[in-house]
């Protein structure tokens, strides 16, 4: 009994995605073509791979293990069109990089959409458990990591190491001075990132090794979000000295005992690491390097 690949393809896209409609938009189809691909599979092996309601889709146990072998299949399809197409030099097709902050390779990006115009490049943001996690389910082709990590299926290239600074609104009574050290920051209204920002275990990881407490004003997702929260006075943000940036309304304060470093690591799979898009991205950030 042979498997159908439109409806493996209609099945892929509604697991990646997590919604039929999403599936059907990314596929260009209607959402009852895209029911219907993934019923008739269903049907036709006597199987249930998504559990239903009017709200979500999830996958089943059966759903879980057929994903795992349709992202190694549509890897294989998308190398398999890279090579018949290796002759266009890049003139057509798309990079996705998850990031957790786009900042760190803006100027790289920047460089391939003028070499390569016909390239469509797509930045999603997000912590560095996030970026993980859309390099891993083949939503994205490159991640930047905040953190350093060991994984034997991963190709990584360091960028940069910096340190981690404190910053605080212009109007806050610490404004005026030059630098502060962890133990101003024991018992302070802190800004705080969400759980799985690497900036906010750092600061975590720091703060007990000299004895300190963490007391959080508030918690935030997002870098920007960190930053408003400082602006209007919440609070003490911490960022790492790479990424705070130009703004007048906030300045920036050393820790001078933080032994700390914030890295940014860019990666990805190593089984996709031969594909022309990533390989050529990967050799345009590693010349920068230099």
């Amino acid at each position: 009994m042979s498997v159908s690949h439109a409806q493996l393809k209609a099945f892929h896209a509604v697991a990646v995605h997590g919604s039929f409609t999403k599936a059907a938009e990314r596929l260009f189809l209607t959402q009852p073509a895209i029911s219907d691909q993934v019923r008739k599979l269903e049907e036709r092996f006597g199987v249930l791979l998504f559990h239903r309601n009017k709200r979500s889709v999830r996958l089943t146990d059966l759903g879980e293990r057929l994903l795992a072998i349709t992202q190694r299949l549509f890897v294989i399809e998308a190398e398999a069109q890279e090579l018949l197409q290796e002759s266009q030099a890049l003139q057509t097709g798309s990079l996705i990089l998850a990031v957790d902050a786009p900042v760190h390779v803006l100027p790289q990006i920047a460089r391939f959409c003028e070499r390569y115009p016909g390239i469509s490049v797509k930045i999603e943001t997000g912590n560095t458990d996030e970026s993980l996690f859309r390099l891993f389910n083949y939503q994205a082709d490159l991640a930047l990591l905040g953190r350093d990590v060991s994984d034997e299926r991963l190709l990584c290239v360091p960028l940069r190491n910096d340190p981690m600074v404190a910053f605080v609104s212009r109007h806050h009574p610490w404004a005026e001075r030059e630098s502060i050290c962890l133990a101003d920051l024991d018992d302070t209204p802190l800004v705080l990132r969400e759980h799985g920002s690497v900036t906010r275990q750092t600061l975590e990881e720091e703060m007990a090794r000299a004895g300190f407490r963490i007391r959080p004003a508030i918690q935030v997702e997002g870098r920007e979000a960190a930053r408003e929260a400082v602006v209007v006075g919440i609070g003490v943000g911490v960022v790492s000295a790479a990424e705070f940036g130009a703004d007048s309304r906030v300045c920036a304060l050393p820790i001078i005992d933080c032994t700390r470093r914030l890295t940014e690591t860019l990666v990805c799979l190593r089984e996709q690491s031969s594909r022309r898009v990533v390989a050529t991205f990967l050799q345009m950030v590693r010349e920068s390097l230099v």
